[in-house]
């Protein structure tokens, strides 16, 4: 029996050794990207020890675990177009209300025409639109949520579920449809249906593999946007391709240009959007703040198309909370919210010129093309490295009428001087009024007619038009032997598309008096 324990024990001894020596030999494998020229060949990969994570429908490649000695000799081999290490890829940032950046681009007007926060019966709020996000999950039982989430995949490797677990896609996928429930925010296009693409970790990062899976993903199953508020510095192969076809098939690819900016390099020029917006198949979008600017922040280069609200941007968060973010990666989804309000609009009725195809539709060609014309110029006349085309209007593009409100005017100031002229032994003097006419934005209001009336030495009524200064200029009729005040009263301010407000006046009436 002791034999026969002592024979059992070394051969355990004996196969722990082995397999010890087993584990040691297997070859150390990277994570790469193989591109081929023609058809994808497995078998080629699995013969140089690869283990296969995804065989791509969208791109001729797959990615794998490779030996880092097959690499060096797949990259001879004639069927190979390229290999690249699969990089990473990050998160370009971080009672029911109305987001301002949901009210700057005018969302609000295409679905609630008298502004009571409700949606209106019957409006556009992009039903039937299947919008893929590519980023860390989506918390898809938020109340703010849970309704437009239609479905979704997960491609870390850690989950199959695309619940997010870091909160970045939530905040984006809540700018983007967070639905009209009396709760929370709402988002600029509230009825589309939202697919979650988990290819962002619990720390906001992924891998380049899973990105590009995602959108095969998002291809294969019919979307007609997918956003993506990621970045990566470097320029793939693979990632261009999988962008550049997906465009091909008729999908519309919304990305954050990035955080990248700074002082120094929009001083010297230098180009700072991130890929995948950098690509000509993908919209750049840059971010505005409150005020219309630019933060110095957000990426700049020609490949900039669109900007949009990006600065302290208050929406959904993962765990049913909300927060308040900032980037690039929240200007993005404004854009992509008012693309599915473009894509559920009549394009008959709104634009039939951009129907290129002429087939009564929309495709991602025109509507890409409407967004860019229809945009609000900022910056620089015409497209720009800063803003691209301009600040995207969801209003406009989606076709709805909006009569912009009147500009406030008021008296800035009265300036009152007399003149005296000598007519024999007796002098006449006169009274002289200035009045400047300025706009809520402290501008000078050219063409307006003032209403006024002189008073104390002289009386009457008279009328003028300012000019280019905002001023406007009253004599008195002549007085005699002047000895009193000379009084001047603005009555009234009038100009088409302006209102007139006497309570914003820094001053209503003036006088001066002679001896």
């Amino acid at each position: 029996m002791r034999k026969t324990f002592i024979i059992c024990l070394l051969v355990c001894v004996l196969l722990a050794s082995f397999f010890t020596q087993l584990a040691w030999a297997q070859p150390e494998r990277v994570r790469v990207i193989v591109g081929f020229k023609g058809k994808p060949d497995a078998s080629l990969v699995r013969a140089h020890g690869g283990i296969i994570r995804y065989q791509y429908r969208i791109i001729p490649a797959i990615a794998c675990f490779l030996p880092e000695r097959a690499i060096s000799a797949l990259r001879t081999n004639p069927m190979i177009a390229y290999i690249e290490l699969d990089g990473r890829v990050r998160a370009t940032s971080p009672d029911e209300v109305l987001p301002w950046g949901v009210d700057r681009i005018d969302a609000d007007l295409v679905w609630d025409s008298d502004g009571d926060l409700v949606v209106d019966s019957g409006a556009n709020v992009g039903s039937g639109i299947k919008v893929a996000v590519i980023d860390t999950g989506i918390d898809y039982d938020h109340p703010d949520l849970a309704d437009n989430v239609a479905g979704g995949a997960s491609f870390v490797d850690y989950t199959t579920d695309y619940m997010d677990d870091n909160g970045h896609g939530t905040h984006v996928a809540g700018i983007i449809a967070a639905v009209d429930n009396e709760i929370g925010v709402i988002g600029t296009s509230p009825g589309l249906s939202l697919y979650a693409l988990k290819a962002l970790d619990s720390e906001g990062s992924g891998y380049l593999s899973d990105v590009i899976a995602a959108i095969d993903w998002a291809v294969e199953n019919g979307m007609q946007i997918i956003s993506m508020s990621l970045g990566t510095d470097t320029d793939y192969d693979s990632l261009r391709d999988a962008c550049d076809r997906a465009y091909a098939a008729g999908v519309l690819l919304v990305a954050a240009a990035g955080n990248d900016a700074s002082r120094l390099s929009v001083r010297f020029g230098i180009d700072t959007i991130d890929y995948p917006a950098r690509y000509d198949s993908v919209i750049a979008v840059g971010a505005v703040d409150q005020e219309d600017e630019r933060p110095v922040w957000s990426s700049t280069g020609p490949e900039l198309e669109l900007a949009a609200p990006g600065v302290d941007i208050y929406s959904t968060y993962w765990d049913d909370t909300y927060a308040t973010l900032s980037g690039t990666s929240m200007a993005c989804p404004h854009v992509t919210g008012t693309a599915a309000l473009v894509f559920a609009t009549n394009i008959g009725e709104v634009a039939p010129s951009y129907d290129y195809d002429g087939d009564g539709t929309w495709d991602a060609n025109e509507v890409r093309a409407w967004l860019q014309a229809t945009a609000e110029d900022l910056g620089e006349a015409g497209k720009d490295d800063y803003y691209g085309y301009g600040l995207v209007d969801a209003a406009k593009a989606a076709g709805v009428e909006v009569t912009p409100p009147p500009k406030v005017m008021h008296v800035e100031s009265i300036d009152m001087e007399t003149e005296t002229i000598y007519r024999g032994p007796n002098p006449w003097t006169r009274a002289i009024a200035t009045v400047t006419i300025f706009d809520d934005s402290g501008l000078p209001v050219d063409g307006a007619t003032v209403y006024g009336h002189w008073s104390g030495l002289v009386s009457g009524d008279v009328s003028g038009l300012t000019d280019a200064n905002g001023q406007v200029v009253f004599e008195s009729s002549l007085v005699k032997n002047a000895e009193g005040t000379f009084t001047f009263t603005v009555d009234d301010v009038v100009k088409e598309g302006y209102s007139y407000d006497p309570s914003a006046n820094k001053e209503t009436s003036d006088s001066i008096t002679v001896p």
